[in-house]
């Protein structure tokens, strides 16, 4: 609140963004639909006939009862049941309970980090059955599900995100991107952890002239909301879990998951592998029971290793020039030249 254009121009950058990777991932699912070898046979809980169904499942979720939906995990009731709490919080809450909050915040955090650390063991137990019941072809399978991923990601970052930048600046966006890219996106693939990141974005800005007072808020704020590698997450595996089943998936129902992706991204933590922590929810829009979600998330686990490098990259890399964008759109507002790097490669060298 009280903040300057440029903060709702980058929250809608990030957010535009989020929900495009989500959108270019239905495309990607449909033009090339994947499977997965799932440790035992299943089927979906209530397999939706149409988008009837899936709006109704979606609202019924919606509209349950809070603790009944943290019982059973319904996590969709859960996100709405959360979203409404943070606002009543905001409008009424002391400073003390804000504090409260936020340390709960952090020992859910630490929390999910132990489950992480956890993960591999059960991981382990789910690939040993399925290699003994299906054989090593499942590697191929998974494989393929990584290209697929890769491929979407790297179309996110080398076309829609430029494709946006281009239209915000009406200039080349490439330099920019790639300098996003090279100073932000290799080193956040080595991390894998956006807000571990945050650091050398900071740096990023600095040396691009930034406003501080701008990108000291942009920065963290992007590496939790900026979500575009998280969002592609979320899509490809839930439509390869509908596509396992033989869920038929219509265009509209694709458009409802692809919201509720980048909802759900936005929400995603911000340690390695957290984005596929969210997967169960989004499966639940398609009546996907609990096991078979679960099941996906191993797999997620399984390929995360160049998966979720590849997404914190990409995320981190939107971080730095969509906050940049946001600025320099400013900058034109007020008349003033863009830097020369961005600047000589559209008009050229004088």
């Amino acid at each position: 609140q009280g903040l300057d254009k440029r903060f709702g121009t980058v929250i809608g950058l990030y957010m535009l963004t989020t929900f495009l990777a989500a959108v270019l991932a239905v495309c990607m699912s449909f033009l090339f639909p994947q499977t997965i070898v799932l440790a035992d046979a299943a089927a979906a809980d209530t397999i939706p006939q149409g988008l009837g169904d899936v709006i109704h499942t979606l609202l019924m979720n919606i509209v349950a009862n809070p603790v009944d939906a943290i019982a059973q995990a319904n996590y969709i009731g859960i996100l709405m049941w959360a979203v409404l709490f943070g606002f009543a919080m905001k409008a009424v809450a002391s400073d003390l309970a804000r504090q409260f909050m936020a340390d709960v915040a952090d020992a859910v955090s630490m929390i999910v980090r132990w489950v992480i650390n956890l993960a591999p063991f059960g991981i382990m137990g789910l690939i040993f059955t399925t290699v003994s019941t299906s054989g090593l072809s499942i590697f191929t399978d998974y494989g393929k599900l990584l290209l697929l991923l890769v491929a979407t990601m790297l179309i996110m970052a080398l076309v829609v995100s430029p494709l946006v930048i281009f239209l915000c600046l009406r200039v080349n966006p490439y330099p920019l991107v790639f300098r996003c890219l090279r100073e932000s996106g290799i080193p956040a693939f080595f991390t894998r952890s956006s807000a571990a990141n945050i650091p050398v974005n900071m740096e990023l800005c600095e040396k691009m002239g930034l406003d501080r007072n701008f990108y000291s808020v942009s920065i963290p704020l992007g590496s939790t909301i900026n979500m575009d590698g998280a969002a592609i997450t979320i899509t490809i595996m839930t439509l390869a879990a509908a596509h396992t089943l033989g869920i038929e998936v219509s265009i509209p129902a694709a458009i409802i998951l692809s919201v509720l992706s980048a909802l759900a991204a936005c929400g995603a933590s911000g340690v390695a592998g957290g984005s596929l922590l969210l997967i169960p929810m989004a499966c639940s829009l398609f009546g996907i029971g609990q096991d078979v979600a679960m099941q996906v998330v191993a797999v997620g686990f399984i390929i995360g290793v160049v998966q979720d490098s590849v997404e914190t990259a990409l995320n981190s890399a939107g971080d730095a020039a969509f906050t940049t964008t946001a600025e320099f759109m400013q900058w034109k507002r007020e008349g003033r030249p863009l830097p020369e790097f961005l600047d000589r490669h559209s008009r050229g060298k004088r």
